[in-house]
């Protein structure tokens, strides 16, 4: 350049440029632009005021500097935050993902039961999902599916599924029964083959892992679960499991077989299958992944748990095994505390308890411990259902982090959104790009108020949102906006397991 004054001008309109918001230059215009965040990454540490831009469904700036968006969000004193992930989801309804979104949730997974029939789950989600959804292939269901006596049965479901294009209750409800009828049963190994090649399907149709809630279907022998091991090692497939019993052995159990084949293993919701033996069982997880077992585990912040009042749980001797007795069971329809004829009465007809049997220094030690993920166990939508369903996330942060300061806030949001992301990354390629806010990070982003985040729902009325999530950001588009629902937002996408064969 031979003009020394042209020159000079040129690099002091572009220090501008750089410096300031001046017209001087065309500024990037973004789709979304979060200004003036409290921006919080758990993996890099960035702890800072930032302005984040998102072009499409994902995050594309981060900077100190001014930004331009065609939507702009003015998010000073909010926490920006990677969205909230829960591997541990049985709402699987666009209703039961709207209380998640309230609670910062951008993620929700049903992996602990799983599903019989991969594609049928991903049919029955698309197009109406809030959030992102994703399930393992259920062991429980499959087991019975390979019994030589129930699998026409089953074969006939799913073909009536298949014609009708949608599930109704009557055909849900006759599936069940089938499943269940085989939860007292012993595999035979000769129908081990019959079994490997269901899960193998479901895994190359898109599924997360193995299902495997076994106190669900205590016929099941240790052989059929240390076989099912050593099927998960093969296909470097995480289980998810509710262990057998619970207490110590259960945990043994589940322990032993990942460590002796090498399996993927997560352990859901430590805190109801230990109860009082907690301490011991988080020493044996430790111990375990200290040696390099790659097993991980979670909690709810609940002292009650919830499930169905036919299931095994309750067999004979409940009581003793679990240390409570009727009055500590609460029927989700009605809200009413159970007694012996009542309980009998509900048992026959079948039904949806909650289950009061936990310590609040229980739960707050498994909380405070780093080893430990937070997780929901969210039960299907229902108006009197377990408040975890609707409150998990805000509690946590709410409650323990800002209130009981057992964490720092980095250290609460890492266990709800970076640890559950790298528990899934090696069977889901897309996780890796969830769970953080980093240029190239999907655009699933909670911003809330850590000064006054809390649940809402309790256990004696019906569900209600929580407070101090402000907008929820779900694959580039809101689903929550200035603390209300965005009303028909549904840009949720599937999450799918790496074999999955289109």
């Amino acid at each position: 350049m031979r003009n020394p004054s042209l020159r000079i001008h040129l690099v002091l309109a572009f220090s501008l440029c750089i410096v300031s918001a001046w017209p001087v230059c065309a500024q990037e215009i973004y789709d979304i632009v979060i200004a003036n965040g409290r921006v919080m990454d758990p993996e890099t540490g960035l702890d800072a005021v930032r302005n984040v831009g998102i072009r499409g469904p994902s995050v594309v700036a981060i900077s100190q500097n001014p930004l331009q968006g065609e939507t702009e969000i003015n998010a000073r004193g909010l926490v920006v935050s990677p969205g909230f992930i829960d591997l541990h989801a049985h709402g699987q309804s666009a209703r039961a993902n709207e209380f998640q979104a309230m609670d910062g949730v951008t993620t929700a997974l049903e992996l602990e039961s799983g599903v019989p029939d991969v594609p049928m789950f991903l049919a029955m989600r698309q197009g109406d999902a809030v959030i992102n959804y994703g399930a393992s292939i259920s062991h429980g269901a499959l087991r019975t599916w390979s019994m030589p006596e129930y699998t026409e049965t089953v074969d006939g479901i799913v073909a009536r599924i298949g014609e009708a294009g949608e599930i109704t209750e009557e055909i849900i409800e006759l599936f069940f029964e089938t499943i269940g009828a085989g939860r007292y049963k012993e595999l035979d190994p000769a129908y081990y083959p019959v079994l490997w090649q269901r899960l193998r399907k479901g895994l190359n149709d898109g599924a997360l892992g193995i299902g495997m809630p076994h106190q669900y279907y205590p016929g099941v022998s240790y052989d059929e679960i240390f076989r099912l091991f050593q099927f998960a090692a093969e296909q470097e497939a995480p289980i998810y499991t509710h262990v057998r019993e619970m207490g110590v052995t259960g945990m043994q159990e589940v322990i032993s077989n990942a460590v002796a084949t090498g399996a993927p293993l997560h352990i859901v919701h430590m805190n109801s299958s230990s109860l009082w033996e907690y301490e011991t069982n988080l020493d044996l997880i430790l111990g375990a992944q200290e040696r390099g077992a790659d097993i991980t585990t979670e909690a709810y912040p609940y002292t009650a748990a919830s499930t169905g009042i036919e299931s095994a749980i309750f067999d004979e001797g409940w009581q003793e095994r679990l240390r409570i007795s009727y009055g500590d069971i609460q029927w989700q329809d009605t809200g009413e505390r159970l007694t012996e004829q009542t309980f009998k009465k509900y048992r026959q007809e079948g039904g949806v308890v909650i289950i009061h049997l936990m310590k609040p220094e229980w739960i707050k030690a498994q909380l405070a411990d780093p080893r430990v993920m937070v997780a929901s166990d969210g039960m299907p939508y229902a108006p009197g259902a377990h408040p975890r369903g609707a409150g998990t996330f805000s509690r946590f942060l709410g409650r323990y982090v800002r209130d009981q300061e057992i964490l720092s806030l980095m250290g609460g949001l890492a266990k709800i959104t970076l640890m559950p992301a790298e528990r899934l990354e090696s069977i889901a390629p897309q996780m890796r790009r969830k769970g953080r806010i980093q240029i190239g990070s999907d655009a699933d982003i909670t911003i809330f108020n850590a000064g006054n985040i809390i649940d809402t729902a309790d256990f004696e009325g019906e569900l209600t949102y929580s407070e101090g999530v402000q907008y929820v950001i779900v694959n580039g588009k809101f689903v929550v906006w200035d603390g209300e629902l965005v009303e028909g937002a549904r840009p949720g996408q599937a999450i799918l397991g790496r074999n999955v064969v289109f």
